[in-house]
């Protein structure tokens, strides 16, 4: 069952039905279309260019989908879920109507919410049917809802997107090349590809990129100290690619205490840890388990600096706006975004080789940490990334409206 508050949305051997929150009205989605409370047939979307909000500036109805694996916002580790929290309370703020479809529990200011799992099932990563079950039961509430826009944020929920007559704006929160850029490659035009930095819609061109959004945080909720603490800090995933074994390294060669936190849910993050990070651990290079938001932020707002050594192409790597919005600066190798993110030599030291890293932490600790937490607060603060994405559903649906209107001239 998938839960709506105040409704359900029922997925019952192939069956559906969907009662919804709505002013006057519940409806339920049949093999025979949409029916009203009383058993008429329901009219179908008005698809006309310029309908509602659409592109003329009015308010917009948005179907938001949310990855299956966690609450939102996370309790600890979920970039993408922090991200798509926040974007809907922005979005709500904005004059929009947001319905949010999700899993466990919800703390935003959505309007509706449809709840695929009762709890989210963040044990099951890497198992791909939770990511399918939530597809289906996103694409049976989307069906009978009246939305100007979808905006997918999951995996297998674009593979719907081309039998909907709304169109669907898709972040790319990860990466755009291999097998999960081929399939971007080939859902084509059916999605419309929103990146979170420029460094990521040059790598893979050939997507349908539409615009380019990059992730925020609420600024005002992260702490701003300029007094640090006797530590250098490293937050993230344990993968070889996030750099935690460089970042001990460098920290020991540099003279710094260094404090590691992070999670440890998968195989290969576990086996990464026993690897390459437990053997190195020791008086002066501690782990303290994976951080929630509270743990978090104490550990940026002390952090003489964050060592964020990745060697990936990262697209873009929250913990470095949340730690500048401490004002922590950061030390990073010029990997994806981090040229777009850090202003080398005010706010952070970017470097090119992890050799750099041990003497850049020294260079970071002279910065002024006022200058970070303003360059933040500027470029990467929610109200920011809010306005980015309503710019995004205007230019889709304008470019859509355009196109329906030389469909129908012609």
């Amino acid at each position: 069952m998938a839960e709506v508050d105040g409704g359900a949305a029922l997925l019952d051997g192939g069956a559906s039905a969907l009662e919804e929150i709505a002013p006057t009205t519940r409806g339920a989605a049949s093999a025979g279309g949409l029916a009203t409370s009383n058993g008429a047939p329901r009219q179908g979307r008005d698809t006309r260019p310029g309908r509602r909000g659409g592109s003329e500036g009015g308010p917009l109805r948005i179907a938001m989908i949310a990855p299956p694996w966690f609450e939102l916002p996370p309790r600890g580790y979920g970039g993408t879920e922090a991200v798509v929290a926040a974007l809907v309370d922005q979005l709500v703020a904005r004059g929009h109507h947001v319905t949010l479809i999700g899993a466990g529990r919800h703390r935003t200011a959505a309007q509706r919410f449809v709840r695929v799992f009762d709890e989210a099932p963040s044990s099951e990563l890497g198992d791909p049917m939770p990511e399918v079950i939530h597809a289906a039961a996103a694409d049976v509430a989307i069906r009978a809802l009246d939305v100007d826009v979808v905006h997918d944020n999951s995996l297998a929920g674009p593979l719907l997107a081309r039998g909907r007559d709304v169109p669907t704006v898709v972040t790319m929160h990860g990466p755009v090349t291999g097998r999960q850029g081929e399939y971007y490659e080939r859902l084509g035009r059916a999605v419309h590809l929103v990146a979170i930095s420029e460094a990521q819609r040059r790598i893979n061109p050939r997507l349908h990129w539409v615009d380019t959004v990059h992730n925020a945080i609420d600024v005002r909720s992260f702490p701003f100290r300029a007094r640090k603490d006797d530590y250098v800090l490293w937050l993230g995933r344990f993968s070889p690619d996030k750099g935690a074994h460089i970042a001990i390294d460098a920290a020991r060669a540099a003279g710094r205490r260094i404090v590691l936190a992070g999670k440890l849910n998968e195989a290969p993050e576990r086996a990464y840890f026993e690897e390459a990070v437990r053997p190195r651990l020791g008086p002066d290079a501690e782990y303290v388990g994976e951080a929630d938001a509270t743990l978090k932020r104490e550990l940026f707002a002390g952090a003489r600096c964050l060592v964020f050594p990745i060697q990936w192409e990262e697209p873009f790597g929250m913990v470095m706006i949340e730690a500048m919005a401490c004002g922590t600066p950061v030390v990073a190798t010029r990997r994806g975004s981090v040229p777009e993110v850090v202003a080398h030599g005010r706010t952070g030291i970017v470097v090119d080789s992890v050799d750099e890293v041990a003497a850049a932490i020294g260079r970071a600790e002279e910065l002024d940490p006022a200058a970070a937490r303003a360059h933040v607060a500027a470029r990467f603060d929610l109200t920011v990334m809010g306005a980015g994405y309503e710019r995004a559903y205007r230019g889709v649906l304008e470019r859509e409206g355009e196109r329906t209107r030389r469909l129908l001239a012609s």
